[in-house]
């Protein structure tokens, strides 16, 4: 047995005050965003209070951005097109007592990403609220825009059996119906082993794609019952759920009887595999289509916490999805609030 070096007590021991100094930076790095994205906010509450009375017109802000460069040399971000944007940031968020604090939360960046892409109040919630909870950075939060993902969770909400809300009440909102693998480059005849060895040498943005407290815990994962063995193709742990997500790959349709064969899986995680602090397993079948139908009827029976959904390696048609959504909130809209036909009438503009 090797003895421990004297070099590896000493990082052991000065781990713990690098940790300390990482942790301030952070914190450091949080208070310096909280700030700026406070003074942008009042900046922009300041032009709109002049603009609104009458006090300033449109040209001011030119004088202002050349008085700003004039004055404050060497400071950037107050061009006139920020200047306007700082007005639209706060014009969009003040009387949302529910959304200002969650801005100061994010970069400048990110707040404008989700200002100019959203389309109304409810979106801009979500990618808010999705970029800090997932930790999502710049070029994600862009991707995710792209692949439209607020339109697909609240047209197509995931396909999950009754055991998985029973169990886990929060699972819904943590796993999606659909799953974009663009990033793979599979061709259209693809085979379930193209598809495992792409998930798994793109495993970082598999991740990402799944969520944020998503762990990989192995690919092909060894499975014994009796004298056989088995594999199970990806096998995922997650944080916040406390229990092992077990993931199967099929390039076809779902078909029902898929089903039998995760159950077995999950109950052998939760025989011989599952720690006695860790919750039952969830299994995710991963099909390259689905009929929601035949879905529903299978999942309705099962006495297994299971879900099925899609993968999908090309990036869908976001202004048909727009489309839909707009007409999923006409079916839906209550009659009695006048505001919410005042949305959708500004929604179809935008569509």
């Amino acid at each position: 047995m090797s003895k421990t070096t004297p070099d590896q007590i000493a990082a052991v021991a000065f781990h713990e005050v690098t940790n300390l100094i990482e942790a301030a930076r952070q914190k450091a790095f949080q208070a310096i965003n909280t700030a700026l994205i406070d003074l942008y906010w009042h900046v922009g509450e300041t032009i709109s209070r002049k603009i609104k009375s009458a006090e300033w017109g449109d040209g001011v802000v030119d004088q202002l951005a050349a008085y700003i460069a004039q004055t404050q040399p060497g400071l950037r971000g107050f061009t006139r097109r920020n200047l306007f944007r700082m007005r639209q940031f706060y014009e969009a968020y003040r009387d949302d007592e529910k959304l200002s604090p969650l801005v100061r939360q994010l970069s400048w960046t990110h707040n404008l990403i989700i200002l100019s892409q959203s389309k109304h109040p409810e979106e801009r919630e979500f990618y808010l609220r999705q970029s800090i909870q997932e930790n999502w950075g710049k070029r994600e939060l862009e991707r995710q825009f792209k692949t439209a993902l607020f339109e697909r969770t609240v047209l197509s909400p995931p396909k999950v059996s009754p055991l998985v809300t029973q169990t886990y009440p929060t699972g819904v909102n943590i796993f999606k119906d659909a799953y974009m693998v663009d990033f793979l480059g599979l061709p259209d005849g693809h085979t379930e082993a193209d598809l495992h060895r792409g998930l798994v040498s793109q495993l970082k943005n598999f991740l990402i794609e799944l969520g944020r407290d998503f762990c990989f815990v192995g690919s092909e994962y060894p499975l014994q019952v009796g004298g056989r063995d088995f594999a199970l193709d990806l096998l995922l742990f997650h944080r916040g759920l406390n229990c092992l997500v077990a993931i199967e790959l099929k390039v076809g349709r779902f078909e029902p009887e898929y089903l039998g064969k995760l159950a077995f899986y999950l109950e052998a995680l939760d025989r011989d595999v599952r720690k006695s602090h860790e919750h039952p397993a969830i299994g995710v079948l991963l099909c390259a289509s689905k009929d929601d139908e035949v879905v529903e009827y299978s999942l309705s029976r099962t006495l297994s916490p299971a879900l099925i959904a899609e993968y999908q390696t090309q990036l869908p048609d976001k202004k048909l999805l727009r489309e839909k959504l707009h007409e999923f909130y006409l079916q839906n809209a209550p009659e009695e609030e006048g505001d919410f036909h005042e949305d959708t009438k500004d929604l179809k503009k935008e569509l």
